[in-house]
């Protein structure tokens, strides 16, 4: 499949970023996950669990790391393609959110980062899927504050002594390759100096997980927490510089922010759609309720700030395409999108009454995933931050 064609489609499609090449990924990946995510996704939620089948099905139908550079098994292709896997993902389940997790949040830091015998040797495992993969960075009192972390690794010879505890960890039960961020100068000023990361292999002595941690929502995302007891890492498993850690999190966090505000967009929209088509259907007082004034208000006030979230982050794609710094405005979409789903997500439940409440429909799911939206990749209340800082204020 060609990539690389600048070939715009119609409008109709309303993505500013999209070619025909788009297209049809986009069309082969949804044919894809009719047939083989849609049907099965509730037992996967009742299982709590996503079958690593599920993951070697996506690769070998291609539609993992397109972005990987092809002297790796990549298609070298742009970002473009991996909003569609994000999107389509999401418009299945929020449970296969660990999916882009692996994709396209761990394997950039390789990619970026890496030395060039960690790309060839772990890159191609990212498109296969009999490799899944996972970020340990939030410790049980360390989340978006990650200077504060306290797993330590000290270097002895050619190895480092890993010892420490993460939490949240999405992907932490099936995972066989962590990312972890370590404090290896717990002494520096400031603290965020002494940040390095490691890639792990689950295999290794003194690695542990935990129990799978029971969450309000995305039952079907893995979730799990990891203990470090003198855990030996050779030195090769450092990825990039010693006391860079933080700035190459730092550096990877846009893209993440930009995956997050994608998920609750679609989430929203989804949202949307299944209000509509429910409302259309459903009778009281001897008509629809879509016939009441009351809920045409709410639905038009829905779909014009789900409009406004899908306006701003696709602008925002085609920047970070571009190569454009633009952390404060992902912060901003980050912050806004997210809440907008949860006010939708309340809104939308309402207009199902008391059907809403059953797990029998979607959009109950749909309530219960989306609050964490607000939570991970930096909360909220830190987006706003960052955005008043880099105002001035």
């Amino acid at each position: 499949m060609t990539v690389k064609s600048s070939k715009k489609v119609s409008m109709a499609d309303q993505r500013p970023f999209f070619t025909e090449e788009h297209l049809l990924f986009r069309d082969s990946l949804r044919k894809f996950l009719e047939k083989e995510a849609v049907p099965f996704y509730d037992q996967w939620e009742k299982n709590r669990l996503i079958p690593r089948t599920f993951w070697e099905k996506l690769g070998e139908n291609g539609f993992l790391g397109a972005w990987i550079d092809e002297q790796y098994g990549g298609l070298g292709a742009d970002f473009g393609f991996s909003i569609i896997l994000t999107e389509e993902l999401e418009r299945v389940g929020s449970g296969l959110m660990g999916i882009p997790l692996h994709t396209d949040i761990v394997a950039p830091y390789i990619a970026s980062f890496g030395t060039e015998e960690q790309k060839r040797k772990l890159l191609p495992q990212f498109l296969t899927g009999k490799m899944i993969s996972a970020v340990a960075m939030t410790e049980p009192g360390a989340g978006s504050d990650l200077s504060g972390i306290q797993t330590t690794a000290v270097k002895t010879g050619d190895h480092y002594i890993i010892n420490g505890a993460k939490t949240f960890i999405t992907n932490g039960i099936q995972a066989d390759l962590f990312l972890i961020a370590c404090k290896t100068d717990p002494k520096a000023t400031p603290p965020y100096k002494g940040i390095s990361l490691f890639l792990v292999n689950s295999e290794i002595p003194g690695f542990t997980r935990g129990q799978k941690l029971e969450k309000v929502g995305h039952h079907s995302s893995d979730t799990a927490e990891l203990y470090f007891d003198q855990m030996i890492v050779p030195a090769e498993n450092l990825l990039g510089e010693e006391g860079k850690g933080f700035v190459y999190m730092m550096q990877k966090l846009q893209q993440e922010r930009i995956i997050a505000a994608l998920n609750a967009q679609t989430a929203a929209e989804d949202m949307l759609q299944l209000t509509i088509n429910y409302v259309k259907e459903r009778e009281a007082f001897g008509k629809t309720i879509n016939q009441f004034q009351h809920t045409q208000f709410t639905l038009a006030e829905l779909a014009t700030e789900i409009q406004i979230g899908r306006t701003f982050v696709d602008d925002l794609v085609v920047k970070h395409i571009e190569g454009k710094d633009v952390v404060t405005e992902v912060s901003m979409a980050k912050w806004w999108i997210t809440d907008m789903a949860k006010r939708c997500a309340g809104k939308c439940m309402q207009l199902h009454g008391g059907y809403g409440y059953m797990e029998e429909y979607k959009i109950a799911r749909r309530y219960r995933d989306i609050a964490v939206t607000s939570i991970f990749a930096g909360t909220n209340e830190i987006m706003k931050k960052i955005i008043s800082k880099n105002l001035g204020i």
